[in-house]
């Protein structure tokens, strides 16, 4: 939660997550997949029997209970795609399209898509393992790509290899995905993208991973520690003693009214920053209201933000939240619905409840 005694800035949530496609190089056994099946290993399998997971060795950990009902599909890189983002950006008052997949990177037009984004009058990040950024990165820098966030699930071979699944544990494959990593992340600087690593700290077993992490990688690298919400208060703690044995002192608090997200910045020695990034207990007060998740324990995310998904039936589908894939609602119903309404009225309720109160 925010941290007392320093200046807290509040800014609405105007972002739009959008799962571009759902292949991806990594077996991570905690993925969530932005809600939606494993493409690869439900085909043939129709919503209420769908699998968290399968041959793939990939994972989909709510695909068994968020009622999901659709399989996801790469978006085409077509005038279809940028009229949805502008009927979407008109809707919801949004400005930035967030890339997500999968892994975005493996698309193989997501230059095309960025470039359709930014025409459509978004600022366009993507979150990234980095596994083929090396190969398209300069295309979407060229395109108007302004960021990347990697996801870093391990430092060296070893730490990788242990989150991945049994079949897929493999220190040389391992490293090989970490050379890509490194490669994807100098693209960024030589191109002028800026680039953030999101690393999530589980205890204080994984504080070497984040002490790694500030030693080996370039400045250029802003990092960002998240707390696991299944960890608890050792998750916290563990941030909070990395943290004090770097040095750093808190700066500033970072609200982002509307959603559940909110961060920390702090200042190393050296004038790095470092981001501490929390969820902030946020619902969709009628949406959220009757949800048997919605409780400190059960619902893992809050309401979010917004996601745009494209199913295998060539429709988009507008999406709430990850463990309850069933709200998810055609575009065009969407639009005209009371959620869209809903979110709207969030937004603007809590920018004046948050703005308020740090003006006190």
């Amino acid at each position: 939660m925010p941290v007392p005694g320093i200046p807290t800035y509040v800014e609405p949530d105007t972002t739009l997550r959008v799962k571009v496609g759902d292949t991806c190089g990594l077996t991570c056994t905690f993925c969530h997949n932005e809600g939606t099946p494993v493409a690869a290993d439900n085909r043939g399998r129709s919503a209420g029997t769908f699998t968290i997971g399968g041959p793939s060795g990939r994972m989909s950990i709510y695909a068994a209970t968020n009622g999901a009902r659709f399989l996801p599909a790469p978006i085409p890189a077509d005038e279809r795609f940028g009229r949805v983002l502008a009927d979407l950006r008109d809707a919801l008052k949004l400005t930035e399209v967030h890339l997500t997949g999968g892994e975005p990177t493996l698309h193989r037009d997501v230059a095309r898509l960025t470039k359709i984004a930014t025409g459509a009058g978004y600022q366009v990040g993507m979150t990234s393992n980095g596994e083929n950024g090396g190969n398209v990165l300069s295309d979407c820098a060229e395109a108007g790509l302004d960021r990347v966030n990697f996801s870093i699930f391990g430092t060296t071979a070893n730490e990788l290899a242990e989150v991945q699944h049994a079949k897929y544990r493999n220190p040389k494959l391992a490293e090989r995905k970490i050379k890509e990593l490194h490669r994807s992340i100098s693209v960024c600087a030589d191109r002028g993208v800026k680039a953030s690593a999101n690393i999530v700290v589980l205890d204080d077993s994984h504080a070497p991973r984040v002490h790694r992490l500030l030693d080996e990688y370039s400045p250029h690298l802003t990092v960002r520690l998240l707390n696991s919400l299944d960890h608890g208060s050792a998750s916290v703690d563990a941030i909070e003693r990395v943290l004090a044995e770097r040095g750093a002192v808190p700066e500033a608090n970072y609200v982002t009214a509307g959603v559940s997200g909110s961060r920390t910045s702090y200042r190393l020695p050296d004038g790095r920053r470092v981001y501490f990034k929390q969820i902030r207990r946020v619902r969709l007060p009628e949406t959220c209201a009757g949800c048997k998740f919605n409780n400190d324990t059960d619902c893992e995310e809050g309401f979010y933000g917004v996601r745009l998904y494209y199913d295998r039936d060539g429709q988009y589908q507008v999406g709430v939240c990850i463990q309850r894939m069933d709200l998810c609602q055609p575009i065009d119903e969407f639009l005209s619905s009371g959620l869209r309404e809903e979110i709207l009225a969030l937004r603007e309720a809590e920018y004046r409840e948050l703005t308020a109160s740090t003006a006190r």
